[in-house]
């Protein structure tokens, strides 16, 4: 199988001048100046998860005052690879940036922009304190760990719990249960579900939800040349058009935060979408979270395993170019050590990655749904644009879904663009 390696069309200019940074400061010669690049403004979020990388950056910066300082670089999650990649060509790669697992941290691997970590995680028993080796499965590529995991989150369901009641909606476990409680919250006057496709990634997770649960076999489609056009995968797109109906009017230019916040502000009964959202939900609005409940995303009678689930984690990576590789590796130490790990479930909503032991009590209520879902389930695996055969190719799966959804392509027509594309790109 080909892989293209790291795709980067934007100019160095251009990047720098959209970039935001904290203010400029001059620091004495012998302090070790790194940055940092993040999706999301640190002052000005309410994201409870963002807030806490701030904290992790004051405290680091509080701690090494003297010898190291980090800056961090922020922009938005739709604009952040654009940036990131016109920084790397411009060779001003930040020391430490945030990366999604599997094909995008692939993207960095494969041209040696990120660092291997295997050395640093050996040393001072840094690796030790994670839960599992597990955590590191996406982020290994042959014998190195290009990437350190930060916390765990899986894609699910947040529904409103008093519009269910009022709809008299059950919470459904099969795709036809979904469509009927669809059905009936609509028939209540509530929007049933809110989503982007806007942020195409958000469609891409649903659309990946439908083809595992319809048993597509994504190995075969990657690395073995099986045709994308076959009955699994049209079924799968095919109920991504029925259930579409069901969304806001306003889907197609909604962001992610545009979406989520429908459903925050109670404006729609059901998100589809990660568990990461929970930070999101209760920072813009603590007051829902008595309302918002979490289900598994339903099975399909018949078809694959429903218990699969969708996760992912946020991770970082170093610049294989780094200027002060210690700073760095000291930096991304503290966003795995004790006090952060607690933050990310105490406050954030998400699953540590380390053995860290926090108070359950303090966690918001949702963060318990999402360990009943991880408990009972019999598998995961990733986003499909981050599972596919380059970035490339998971950009492409996310076009055609739009595609599918606005009407342009029927899942057919979609899906034979995919095999098209991977005929000429990949095979």
């Amino acid at each position: 199988m080909k892989r293209k390696a790291l795709s980067i069309l934007l100019s160095a200019a251009m990047a720098v001048s959209t970039l935001a940074a904290f203010p400029a400061t001059a620091y004495a010669d012998d302090v070790q100046e790194i940055t940092w690049m993040f999706w999301d403004d640190l002052e000005a979020t309410e994201d409870l998860i963002s807030l806490g990388y701030k904290d992790t950056v004051d405290r680091f910066n509080a701690d090494y005052e003297g010898v190291y300082h980090v800056t961090p670089i922020t922009t938005n999650l739709e604009e952040y690879y654009a940036k990131l990649n016109a920084l790397v060509a411009a060779g001003d790669t930040p020391d430490v940036f945030i990366v999604s697992p599997g094909s995008n941290l692939d993207a960095y691997v494969a041209p040696g922009v990120a660092a291997d970590l295997t050395e640093a995680l050996a040393a001072d028993g840094w690796k030790d304190s994670f839960s599992s080796d597990a955590v590191f499965a996406q982020m290994t590529y042959g014998d190195g760990i290009y990437a350190v995991p930060l916390n765990i989150a899986a894609a699910c369901v947040f529904y409103n719990t008093e519009m269910f009641e009022s709809a008299g909606v059950e919470v459904p476990t099969t795709w036809d249960e979904m469509i009927s409680a669809c059905t009936a919250l609509q028939d209540a006057g509530y929007t049933p579900i809110t989503i982007s496709a806007g942020t195409a990634w958000c469609l891409s997770m649903l659309a990946g939800y439908l083809c595992d649960r319809q048993g597509v076999d994504l190995e075969a489609l990657n690395d073995d040349g099986a045709n994308w056009v076959n009955d699994q995968t049209i079924a799968a797109v095919e109920k991504l058009v029925e259930i579409s109906q069901f969304f806001q009017p306003t889907a197609a230019g909604d962001t992610n935060d545009v979406a989520t916040a429908a459903f925050y502000n109670e404006e729609a009964a059901i998100l589809i979408q990660g568990s990461w959202a929970i930070a999101q939900i209760n920072g813009s609005n603590p007051d829902f979270e008595a309302k918002c409940g979490v289900f598994q995303f339903p099975g399909i009678e018949g078809a694959n395993d429903p218990n699969r689930i969708i996760a992912k984690s946020d991770s970082l990576a170093m610049s294989s170019t780094t200027e002060y590789p210690e700073a760095a590796i000291a930096f991304m130490k503290y966003f795995t050590d004790d006090t952060a790990q607690k933050y990310t479930a105490e406050v954030g909503g998400k699953i540590p990655v380390t053995s860290v032991e926090y108070d359950a009590t303090k966690a918001p209520a949702q963060l318990g749904y999402v360990m009943d879902i991880f408990q009972n389930a019999s598998s995961t695996f990733g986003f499909y644009n981050e599972s596919l055969a380059s970035t490339e190719a998971g950009a492409f799966f996310d076009d055609q879904m739009v595609s599918v959804f606005l009407g342009d392509a029927t899942p057919e027509e979609a899906l034979q663009n995919i095999e098209d594309w991977y005929n000429m790109e990949v095979r």
